[in-house]
């Protein structure tokens, strides 16, 4: 079973599609009487909020030019999980049209199917800034949102991925007198539905068929013989028949 090399890049996919998802969204800071100051667009980074925390408190000093700015983004992947709600027979496949042999079929051999846990991390100073960022997101998960991709290259087949939103967290990093920086934190954690597609191969057409009608009662009596052959082309009208009839039982 082990040992036929082959790799779809899914999880790859995975974490590229999410986070296309989220990284044009901006924060609009306005003046009291309602004119627009300024216009951010918010940054995104694959890693551990962990990481960025850090990095927060690199201000002062000479790791002041380490120090990021603030909102940010910053998402990752948490776990996978076995979905048996979507287990289907092993023996199904994927069939295409082979691109430079008509003689063959491609093929992608099952998938089976894995919840991917993503989680995303909202980074602020101020209540608005994140609040903004949340709002931009929110409406659109209902609880899922669905996107198309590619899962295997070469292959025109599509997959629909469900990327669900389970909930949202608040945490005020805020600790401290007032030299100590605050950071607002808005983690949301979503689910997407992917496939895990096995080897692909290269498949012949089965072109001919032979058909032989017996007695039930006896193996030697042929009834009726039928050849089935296909074409050259993948036209669904080309092909011939060969149809011989045996009446008195001998073969």
């Amino acid at each position: 079973m082990f040992g036929d090399h082959f790799y779809h890049a899914t999880m790859r996919k995975s974490v590229a599609v999410f986070g296309t998802l989220f990284n044009n969204l901006k924060v609009i800071r306005k003046a009291t009487d309602g004119s627009v100051l300024n216009q951010v667009r918010v940054p995104l980074a694959y890693g551990p909020k962990q990481k960025f925390l850090a990095r927060l408190d690199q201000e002062t000093g000479f790791d002041a030019g380490m120090s990021i700015k603030l909102p940010r983004m910053a998402f990752e992947m948490t776990g996978l999980t076995l979905d048996t709600t979507q287990k289907l027979n092993k023996m199904n496949k994927i069939v295409e049209t082979h691109a430079s042999d008509i003689g063959k079929k491609k093929t992608i051999k099952h998938h089976t199917s894995y919840d991917i846990a993503m989680s995303l991390y909202i980074m602020a100073k101020n209540q608005d800034d994140g609040l903004q960022i949340v709002e931009q997101i929110l409406p659109y998960f209902q609880p899922e949102y669905n996107i198309t991709i590619t899962p295997v290259t070469g292959f025109a087949y599509k997959q629909d991925v469900s990327v669900i939103l389970g909930g949202v967290q608040i945490d005020d990093q805020y600790e401290g007198d007032f030299t100590e920086r605050r950071v607002l934190i808005y983690q949301l954690d979503f689910t997407m539905k992917m496939k895990f597609f096995g080897p692909t191969a290269d498949q012949a057409i089965i072109r001919e068929v032979n058909l032989d009608f017996h007695d039930t009662e006896t193996t030697t009596k042929l009834f009726e013989e039928m050849d089935f052959t296909v074409g050259a082309s993948d036209d669904a009208d080309s092909y011939t028949v060969t149809t011989t009839i045996t009446t008195d039982g001998a073969e």
